[in-house]
């Protein structure tokens, strides 16, 4: 990773331009660096990082019409496109959304993948439902605090697993229960839960299926092969990506405009340090919360 000067790009047709205000950190920035996530994101290097972003838009190219200069967007660049570790962003107009009043560019910022990727958990593949119970693995996670209070939001009762510090949080994040992960045992919660949203990767399908209820489903986040092949043979698995649509857009910046889906910035550093934050991130794994990256001089 390099931090360099570039030309300040153009919008072409159908494209605005985004001044970045902040960007957010997810592993899926640093799968694309190391070339595991190359089936999806393609080959091309060097390449600017990034994927969610808010900010302010201050160029439109021919036939943009949805947005104007001065709009307070967010979005989320595709895997492939990536672009938003950096000043000013190009990308398609249907990949900015109106900024919720309500909320900072910084929290906006950590909104969109891991936001998408509960919503999708959450109300597409689990159909959370008023009155159920539910279990997300690494509840105070970037997509496990969002898929916990998405599920809270809908009305259910939410277990959840931690680290033993950092139970109390997970309390009042509003958790029925908060389980130490390291002193977890799946047969202890046999047949207990509607849904299992295994935002963590920490269990497998066994696993997952002793912990449902009939009827019940499980949603992997981080998955495998075995998860994979689950998901085609057995309508009681399902696999969860962040793809954003308008739909999902839509919802979570509703969420958040309500107060209800609410990101934890964890730390903020400027752009001039973001290749030492990235690089602890790396190596030293995600905090309990997002990095986000103060773009805009």
């Amino acid at each position: 990773m390099r931090l360099m000067e570039v030309d300040t790009p153009v919008p072409e047709r159908g494209e605005v331009r985004v001044r970045v205000v902040a960007a957010s950190a997810n592993p899926a920035d640093w799968g694309v660096r190391a070339g595991r996530l190359r089936l999806i994101s393609g080959h091309r290097f060097p390449r600017v990082m990034g994927h969610d972003f808010a900010g302010v838009i201050d160029a439109l190219g021919p036939g943009a019409t949805r947005h104007r200069v001065g709009d307070e967007v967010f979005g989320i660049q595709g895997i492939r496109a990536g672009g938003a570790f950096a000043e000013y962003l190009v990308t398609a107009e249907k990949n900015a959304y109106l900024k919720p009043a309500a909320v900072s560019f910084h929290q906006a910022a950590a909104l969109p993948m891991a936001g998408v990727t509960a919503w999708s958990a959450v109300v597409d593949k689990a159909k959370v439902k008023a009155g159920q119970s539910v279990f997300v693995t690494g509840c105070l996670g970037g997509v496990g605090r969002s898929a916990t209070q998405l599920a809270l939001m809908r009305g259910a009762e939410v277990t959840g697993n931690c680290s033993a510090g950092a139970r109390g949080e997970a309390l009042a994040l509003g958790v029925r229960e908060a389980v130490d992960y390291r002193a977890f045992h799946p047969d202890s919660y046999r047949g207990r839960f509607d849904a299992v949203v295994d935002t963590a990767g920490a269990l497998s399908v066994g696993q997952c299926d002793s912990m449902l209820r009939p009827g019940g489903v499980a949603v992997h986040v981080v998955f495998s092969p075995r998860k994979i092949a689950a998901s085609v043979v057995s309508p009681r698995h399902k696999i969860a990506a962040g793809r954003p649509t308008p739909d999902h857009m839509a919802g979570i910046a509703e969420a958040a405009q309500r107060g209800k889906l609410a990101p934890k910035v964890a730390r903020t550093v400027r752009l001039s340090d973001a290749i030492a934050a990235l690089t602890e991130l790396e190596t030293r794994g995600t905090p309990k919360g997002k990095l986000v990256i103060e773009c805009a001089s």
